[in-house]
């Protein structure tokens, strides 16, 4: 596995090419859900809230995830778009932080996501109401039922406030554990957000 305890000039000259390799492994060796990530948001309320997404895409663009955005990270991400992200593989003693802004995709681009999940998730996705109050579980599987019926014999167009997010990262840091908690910190820095090759490395105390 790429080791970060080596000096900063043998490491990649970008952190997605660390991602990547990092991300390639935990992809092999963790199952359940490698791309499981925490979603950290503020709103405009000022209060931070987190919570675990999937990973569905990357490049380096962003990092794609889908939710409603009528939820309450939506809502946050819609308030303020400065979030961060953080990948945790216990097994592996790894971590991956991300801090960048964060966009709606193209509803085209949604679309086709939308196209290849499980139709009962399709479903799911029209009959909730994420982060909302709901007076009944029976109450939510009977709305369920309804948009099955409703839908029935067509395929299911994604609903208007479902859709993708994209996080453009101006920050990574690679944490990797060490004996005795002398862990290996590694920081990437965008100083040039016009320049693709203009990320800063530096070295950080455990």
């Amino acid at each position: 596995m790429p080791d970060i305890s080596q000096r900063l000039d043998h490491l990649p000259s970008t952190p997605f090419d660390m991602f990547n390799q990092w991300f390639a492994t935990a992809s092999r060796d963790i199952k359940p859900y490698p791309s499981a990530m925490t979603l950290s948001t503020v709103g405009g309320d000022g209060r931070p809230s987190s919570r675990v997404v999937l990973l569905k895409e990357w490049d380096e663009e962003g990092f794609v995830f889908y939710t409603h955005m009528t939820s309450r990270k939506g809502m946050a991400m819609k308030d303020n778009p400065h979030v961060a992200l953080n990948f945790y593989w216990p097994a592996l003693n790894r971590q991956i932080r991300i801090e960048g802004r964060v966009w709606q995709i193209d509803n085209t681009h949604a679309d086709l996501y939308f196209a290849s999940r499980p139709r009962q998730s399709q479903i799911g996705a029209w009959a909730s109401k994420q982060s909302a109050e709901m007076a009944s579980k029976e109450g939510f599987e009977a709305a369920c039922k309804e948009f099955d019926q409703q839908f029935k014999g067509q395929d299911i167009p994604r609903p208007p406030h479902w859709s993708g997010y994209c996080v453009t990262p101006d920050y990574f840091e690679f944490w990797q554990e060490g004996e005795h908690r002398l862990h290996d910190r590694v920081a990437y820095h965008l100083r040039d957000k016009e320049k693709a090759d203009s990320w800063v490395k530096k070295r950080l105390y455990p």
